[in-house]
């Protein structure tokens, strides 16, 4: 797109999720969180107009309303005046479903976010970058540093370096789970397991004794969520399949990309109407 910044937002996986609490109407969490190759592309100019303008284009881009995570980003920037009244045109195309758990929208708003930052745009704080980030969204701080991390109970993050690079398959069956709906539905809160954060958690061996405490609750409200998981907890050489977020995808984890093409084959045979993709962390 000619005169248009080309940026890269990329999906967002939960490997395990600890609901520890509530306070006020915000739910408490700690949790494993890695980024996928997978990503949906922001084209960004600025433009001489009184306004900004949005656009969402691609496969996933019809339910996504005026209101969203970049508007709600441009409305803080605009209110602060950081953008100095400069206007953007941007155009999202969608290549991650949305109401996935992949983080989409709020990755949407992170990457440009860092955009802004990094074209210094915008000086801010980083103080002032973790509230405004908040304000959008409670993932848009995690899609700020776009690593291996851990999130742990407090809001703090520590990025774990040197994580092997994991290959996984992503199923997102053909509806999606309401983030809303499902936090609504946790009555029972789990102990803090993250209190030393270590490359250890990231292994196989550290995960398959952890889970994703919003999974329990998708599988019971949504059953055709079970029936997919039990698919694959069946499928040759997989070592792991949980849920990411809040649902509705499910991630089956492999120890090589032949292994997932494999995988891959027998999920479409067997949910044609599924979105399936091959991905590796980044």
């Amino acid at each position: 797109m000619n005169g248009y910044s080309k940026i890269k937002s990329f999906a967002k996986i939960n490997l395990a999720l600890n609901v520890l609490g509530k306070s006020l109407s915000i739910h408490k969490i700690e949790s494993i969180v890695s980024f996928l190759g997978l990503n949906d592309e922001i084209f960004v100019k600025e433009i001489n107009k009184n306004k900004h303008i949005i656009k969402f284009i691609g496969k996933f881009s019809k339910n996504i309303g005026k209101i969203n995570t970049i508007s709600k980003l441009l409305e803080i920037l605009d209110k602060k005046n950081l953008l100095k009244d400069k206007k953007y045109a941007i155009k999202i195309k969608k290549n991650i479903p949305t109401q996935a758990g992949l983080g989409g929208g709020s990755m949407n708003a992170a990457t440009f976010f860092k955009f802004l930052i990094k074209k210094q745009k915008i000086k801010i704080s980083q103080k002032k970058i973790g509230e405004i980030s908040n304000f959008v969204g409670s993932d848009v701080i995690l899609g700020m540093y776009c690593k291996n991390l851990i999130l742990k109970s407090n809001g703090s993050i520590n990025i774990i370096s040197n994580v092997e690079s994991k290959n996984v398959l992503v199923i997102k069956p053909n509806f999606g789970c309401s983030t809303k709906k499902i936090y609504s539905k946790v009555k029972k809160f789990n102990s803090s397991r993250f209190k030393k954060p270590n490359k250890k958690l990231f292994s196989y061996l550290e995960l398959k004794k952890m889970s994703n405490d919003l999974e329990i609750i998708a599988l019971r409200i949504y059953p055709k969520l079970k029936l997919l998981k039990v698919f694959l907890e069946k499928l040759p050489n997989v070592k792991l399949v949980r849920m990411t977020g809040s649902g509705s995808a499910m991630i089956a984890y492999f120890s090589s990309s032949k292994l997932c093409k494999q995988a891959e084959k027998k999920v479409k045979k067997h949910f044609k109407k599924y979105w399936c993709k091959i991905a590796k962390t980044i």
